[in-house]
This record gives C-alpha cells, sequence and structure tokens, in this order.
C-alpha cells in the first residue's frame, strides 16, 4: 500500500509538471516558436514569470487565472492540460504496468504527445508534423525492445495499412468532391499510431475514433458546413482502447462466437 502511494504521488507530481511543458508546446509549435527560449512569459506584457508562480496547477488557482503583473487572463486550457496529464498518465500506468515498465513508457511518450495534439488540433485544426512524424519513428524503435506489446512486424504492418488506406481514402474523397476530406496530418498520426499500436489493434482504435465522431460532433457543432478537427476523437479513442479496449474486443469475439 505505501509503494502504491508513492506510485500515485511521482505521477501526480510529474504529470503535472509535464503537462506544463506540455502547455509550452501547444503555446508554440504552432506559432513556430522555439519551446526553450525564451523562459516561461507572459503573452501579453512579455514579463518574465519566475519559478514560484510557475507551479503547475496551484499557481493558476492563487492567480486565479491571471497575470499577477498585468491582469490579462491566462487561458484555461493551461490549467485543463496540467489537470489532465497526470490523469492520463495514472489511467496509462494503471492499465498497462502489468506489462512492464518499457510498455508503460512507451504509452507515456505517445500520450504526452497525444495531449499536445488534442489541444493544438483543437485550436488551429492543425497536427504539426515536428510531432506526428517523430511518433512513427518512435513507435517503430519500441517495437524493436525485448518483451513489449507490439512486435516490429506487427508495428511495420499497422503502420503501412494505416498509411495507404487514410491515404487512398483521402485521395478518392478528393477526386470525388474535389475538397480535401481528411488533413495530412491526421494520415500522419493514424500512422504512428499503427506503429505504436500494431495489427489489428490500430484498426479497432480507427473504428472507435469513428463512432466517437460520429457520437459527440453533432452536439457540439451544429453548423455541418465546418470542418471539425478529427485528432481529439483518434486520442480519445486511443486512451480507451489502453483503458478497456481489449476487454471490448475479446468481449466482441466471444459474441461472434456463439452466433
Amino acid at each position: 500500500m505505501g509503494l502504491e502511494l508513492v506510485v500515485i504521488v511521482l505521477i501526480v507530481i510529474l504529470g503535472a509538471a509535464f503537462g506544463s511543458f506540455f502547455n509550452v508546446i501547444i503555446y508554440r509549435v504552432p506559432r513556430k516558436e522555439s519551446i526553450v527560449f525564451p523562459s516561461s512569459h507572459c503573452p501579453q506584457c512579455n514579463q518574465h514569470i519566475p519559478f514560484w508562480l510557475n507551479v503547475p496547477i496551484l499557481s493558476y488557482l492563487l492567480l486565479r487565472g491571471k497575470c499577477k503583473y498585468c491582469g490579462a487572463k491566462i487561458h484555461w486550457h493551461y490549467f485543463i492540460v496540467e489537470l489532465i496529464t497526470p490523469l492520463v498518465f495514472f489511467a496509462v500506468f494503471f492499465s498497462l504496468h502489468d506489462l512492464g515498465w518499457l510498455v508503460v513508457l512507451k504509452y507515456l511518450v505517445f500520450f504526452g504527445m497525444g495531449i499536445c495534439i488534442f489541444f493544438i488540433d483543437v485550436f488551429h485544426q492543425i497536427i504539426p508534423d515536428v510531432i506526428s512524424l517523430p511518433l512513427i519513428v518512435i513507435g517503430l524503435l519500441f517495437s524493436l525492445l525485448p518483451n513489449m506489446d507490439v512486435d516490429l512486424m506487427h508495428s511495420l504492418i499497422g503502420g503501412l495499412v494505416c498509411f495507404l488506406f487514410f491515404f487512398l481514402l483521402g485521395l478518392a474523397y478528393y477526386f470525388l468532391r474535389k475538397k480535401e476530406g481528411m488533413g495530412g496530418g491526421d494520415v500522419k498520426l493514424i500512422t504512428a499510431i499503427g506503429t505504436f499500436f500494431g495489427f489489428p489493434d490500430a484498426l479497432f482504435v480507427i473504428v472507435l475514433s469513428a463512432v466517437l465522431a460520429i457520437i459527440v460532433i453533432p452536439f457540439i457543432q451544429k453548423d455541418k458546413s465546418k470542418v471539425f478537427p478529427f485528432g481529439p476523437f483518434i486520442i480519445g479513442a486511443c486512451l480507451l482502447h489502453v483503458m478497456v479496449g481489449r476487454q471490448i474486443m475479446e468481449a466482441y469475439l466471444n459474441m461472434l462466437s456463439n452466433i
């Protein structure tokens, strides 16, 4: 019990700290700014933010969501990202720790970048190559390690099948409708999912993301002519798959076998 408490505390602390860093990525990468320099500062008054005013979660609450120096509002996503990152890390650890630390690390890396992709796509409708392309390579590299949940063959097949299917699907949509139906960023992200989750799990994630989009979009977007980012649904489906996906797949296969 003592060890479990220590692990939980570490996950919360590390998750909140990484969430703070993810906020830097979410803000600066779409603007093509360095994520290293300059150091943390208010985007309105450019005042440097010292470390004691930059404590994840707590600083936002204590400052009531405003800059100490100029009073400008701090966007709500800073608080949300710092809050959900420990929760996502917590879910990954307790869903996968039986598979070993390397597997946990693999998906912590994926969902860390996934959180960045989620919010960048929501705010800017883009999935930057600087995030999605390295994920493809990282997924393949993890598959080379021993005792991983996805071996190299399944990682390669997953990435190749996902890329070809959605590349050809997007191409067909463009020729039929004369407009882009799926962005290149989505295709690269789905390819990365193929290398991380392997074949056939990646296909389950894709189907689940489509189901989530069909259910959720009508409630949050009334204007059907507007493009809605698909990346958040892909990341959400990935998290659901890690938490309960295999149980759903097993239940579905058992149901088919009994028909």
